[in-house]
């Protein structure tokens, strides 16, 4: 495994990186524990150390998750990183959505980042995972109802108590990871990229590097869509959020299966899958720290922590980001 900084912090984090949010059932239609545990220590045994997770993630249940599968493994070989500022237990903030938990019960999450409810956060999230300290402690969404500046000084001062041992920030823009930076040094910011979505090359990405921040970037996968193994038509249950993404649409999955049947050579000489052939691509795109991948048993996971095997050169990445140029998803 290759690991590297996370900006100017001190946390060092696998480039793989465990991405829990599928542990927890909550808009992936379900999970089963055990898998989910088994699936963290496979992929810790190929040198997966870092694991990213969120409450809202299962109300609960991921957090949970990852601290049972920690329990046996040395804390200081791990990398815990969690999440604030998405709240289904009071009604305060930024409404962010409608949905159901893993019952099939209605709820209503907000996006809500005062310096009481960060505080209030942390704690419950340190009892889910069964630790004193999170690594990289990340505001999920930005909350338009609360100032940047307490937000962050909230999560200074769990910082000065050694609770956290970095900031991060997650889905933040320029102007809003600069508006961060005025009362902590951040270390890394959250988004989504994968060879489908790459609107943070524009403004995001040149940020981070000019100012020394890690990007992790997640659903490099795009949602499972970039393995191949999505066949147009396929049916997702609703409480799976793929069921309304319109790159799940019959269309949309067989120009992308195309496009996939044009790099699967490369992934064969190379005696690897397409999802490990993009997982290398997307490693080896300018600022890019570290992907996070989802993998909802050991198998998934193994396969995943041996991305970090398949090495490009530059005509090879060349090579696909002129099949990419020709997809055209309108």
């Amino acid at each position: 495994m290759d690991y590297q900084q996370v900006g100017s912090s001190e946390v060092r984090m696998s480039r793989i990186t465990f991405g829990s949010w599928a542990a927890g059932g909550w808009m992936w239609g379900g999970t089963e524990q055990n898998d989910a545990v088994g699936a963290i220590h496979a992929a810790y045994d190929l040198g997966v150390t870092s694991i990213d997770t969120a409450p809202v993630y299962g109300m609960g249940l991921s957090e949970q998750i990852v601290g049972e599968a920690i329990k046996g493994l040395p804390r200081d070989k791990v990398q815990i990183l969690t999440k604030f500022g998405m709240r289904w237990d009071e009604a305060k903030g930024d409404f962010a959505m409608k949905t159901k938990d893993n019952q099939g019960r209605d709820l209503d999450v907000y996006k809500y980042a005062s310096r009481d409810s960060v505080i209030r956060e942390c704690e419950e999230s340190l009892k889910r995972l069964g630790t004193d300290y999170i690594d990289l402690y990340q505001q999920h969404w930005p909350d338009v109802t609360t100032p940047i500046s307490e937000t962050m000084e909230a999560v200074q001062r769990l910082m000065e108590q050694g609770k956290v041992r970095a900031a991060g920030v997650s889905n933040y823009s320029v102007a809003q990871m600069e508006e961060a930076g005025k009362t902590l040094k951040l270390a890394s910011n959250q988004v989504p990229f994968s060879m489908l979505r790459r609107d943070i090359e524009k403004e995001v990405v040149p940020y981070t590097q000019q100012h020394d921040l890690g990007i992790l970037v997640y659903s490099p996968m795009q949602l499972g869509l970039l393995t191949g193994k999505i066949k147009p038509g396929q049916h997702f249950d609703a409480s799976d959020l793929r069921s309304t993404n319109r790159l799940f649409k019959p269309e949309a999955v067989t120009k992308v299966n195309a496009f996939l049947q044009k790099i699967r050579p490369l992934a064969e000489t190379k005696n690897a899958t397409l999802g490990q052939l993009v997982l290398a691509w997307t490693l080896a795109q300018p600022g890019i720290t570290v992907a996070l991948v989802g993998a909802r048993n050991p198998e998934q996971a193994a396969q995943n922590a041996k991305a970090i095997d398949v090495k490009l050169s530059a005509e090879e990445v060349d090579f696909i980001n002129k099949q990419l140029a020709q997809v055209q998803l309108g």
